[in-house]
């Protein structure tokens, strides 16, 4: 039987052709667990079309928003799943104060497990079998001395984000479209990020063997 959640968006990146949408539940004045609204689609990526408002607008990060489901959908260590009903539009509830986030939010590492580095990353990816023992695939966290890196990637420039957590050290790809298109604007190199943030870091779908830690959004605290 459908259903409805409603949750503050702090996630809508980039994800194949579409965008992965993703939030805490709100339930009266907390936050509760995370939800990711996903398609019947075999990657699951929600188009403009499935997330927009009635009004034509899209979902942003901090609105919260209603949103109905058809049913729940997990698979491997993406238990947040929900499968959207896209027939009804999303209902934009209102705004989320960012500097409330703070209080969900860990300032300590590891990300999961800290066991494997790609190339262009410091403890960015996990092997598949490792995540798909995971009881969860996001996490809402403040770092510190974040950085953002601009340079060339396998194929071509990419933005990534350089941080700690306690003593945990992590360089991830960026995801967030908002921060990406602001620092691919820039030359090449390595910036301060000017503000305390949040961010909300994912487990991507498997590839070449891993599943990568992504940096869905980054939310200033004001």
């Amino acid at each position: 039987m459908p259903y409805t959640h409603r949750i503050v968006c702090l996630a809508n990146s980039k994800k194949m052709s579409g965008r992965c949408v993703a939030g805490l539940e709100v339930v009266g004045s907390d936050l509760k667990g995370w939800i990711r609204p996903v398609s019947a689609r075999p990657t699951e990526e929600v188009s403009l079309d499935e997330r927009r408002y009635e009004n034509g607008q899209d979902v942003q990060l901090l609105d919260i928003v209603e949103i109905r489901f058809r049913e729940a959908r997990p698979h491997a260590c993406q238990v947040e799943n929900h499968l959207i009903d896209d027939t009804e539009h999303w209902q934009r509830i209102g705004t989320f104060e960012s500097r409330k986030l703070a209080a969900h939010a860990t300032r300590s590492g590891p990300l999961w497990l800290d066991v494997n580095s790609s190339y262009s990353g410091t403890n960015d990816r996990i092997p598949v079998a490792d995540a798909d023992r995971l009881d969860h695939s996001l996490k809402l966290v403040q770092p510190d001395a974040l950085r953002i890196l601009v340079g060339r990637g396998y194929k071509k420039r990419q933005v990534r984000a350089a941080f700690q957590l306690g003593e945990s050290h992590y360089n991830l790809g960026v995801t967030d479209t908002k921060v990406e298109s602001r620092y691919l604007g820039m030359k090449d190199g390595e910036y301060a990020y000017p503000t305390r943030a949040v961010m909300c870091v994912s487990l991507g779908e498997p590839f070449d063997g891993y599943r990568y830690k992504l940096v869905a959004s980054i939310i200033d605290l004001q």
